[in-house]
């Protein structure tokens, strides 16, 4: 796609959409507004290396050390160093962020549970109880969106149309954004399913504390990064078999 200059081209000389500083949008096709959104927001393999690394490092301390005082300011001090590291490179810093910011969450949920009296074993499987909360509401949220029709991902195409509701209109972006919507549920769900029953297993004392927090350390790793790649490359194959066409919110 080559620069156009409309002031050297007489067609558009008087062009009211021109003239009023409206910019045709950035992308041709949904799919690739969908697809350059998403690699935003996934962050590619650094965005997720750097979410993984403070919880590996968190159960891994907790697990050697049985110190959770330990284990929490290693995966901080982690998360941290990734942050200075970004600032240095002056790159985005919102995945050091994110991590940050879910270790603070965990921590505020070790805090309550050992005011309300719990053992260690207690407290470490509330560090990773935010998580299976957060898929979960997730889910739904993203769920609730395609069953009334206005799918999440739908709103990434309105950012960058410059009208955040027109791709309602057509039925087609909407059938697609559905789809793709749902695609990003099936991860969360999955995270629920699987880690809800071994967190209250181990609460419960049905399974051994230390195999639950040990299993939920390596399952929110594992179904982390590699359950989104897998997202991810389905929601590829699914934008490949599709090319349709993104229109610029009409001048008022």
């Amino acid at each position: 796609m080559t620069d156009h200059d409309p002031a050297h081209d007489p067609q558009h000389t008087h062009d009211p959409q021109h003239t009023r500083g409206h910019e045709p949008p950035t992308a041709a096709t949904v799919e690739e507004v969908v697809r350059r959104e998403l690699a935003k927001a996934l962050g590619g393999r650094r965005g997720m290396l750097e979410a993984a690394v403070p919880t590996l490092l968190f159960t891994v301390t907790w697990l050697t050390t049985k110190e959770l005082r330990t284990a929490l300011m290693i995966s901080v001090a982690a998360a941290s160093l990734l942050l200075v590291v970004r600032l240095v490179q002056r790159s985005t810093v919102q995945f050091c962020v994110n991590a940050l910011f879910g270790i603070g969450i965990g921590w505020l949920f070790v805090t309550m549970s050992a005011r309300g009296g719990g053992d260690a074993n207690d407290q470490a499987l509330a560090y990773f109880l935010p998580g299976i909360l957060y898929n979960g509401g997730y889910a739904v949220v993203l769920g609730l969106s395609c069953i009334v029709g206005w799918p999440l991902v739908g709103f990434m195409v309105g950012s960058v149309t410059g009208d955040a509701t027109a791709w309602h209109r057509d039925r087609q972006i909407v059938r697609l954004c559905t789809r793709l919507t749902w695609l990003l549920v099936l991860p969360c769900v999955l995270r629920v399913v699987v880690q809800a029953p071994i967190w209250l297993a181990g609460k419960a004392g049905s399974l051994d504390p230390e195999a639950a927090v040990a299993l939920l350390g390596v399952l929110k790793i594992g179904l982390g990064w590699p359950l989104q790649l897998a997202a991810l490359a389905a929601m590829v194959w699914l934008l490949a078999r599709n090319n349709t066409p993104v229109e610029a919110a009409p001048a008022r």
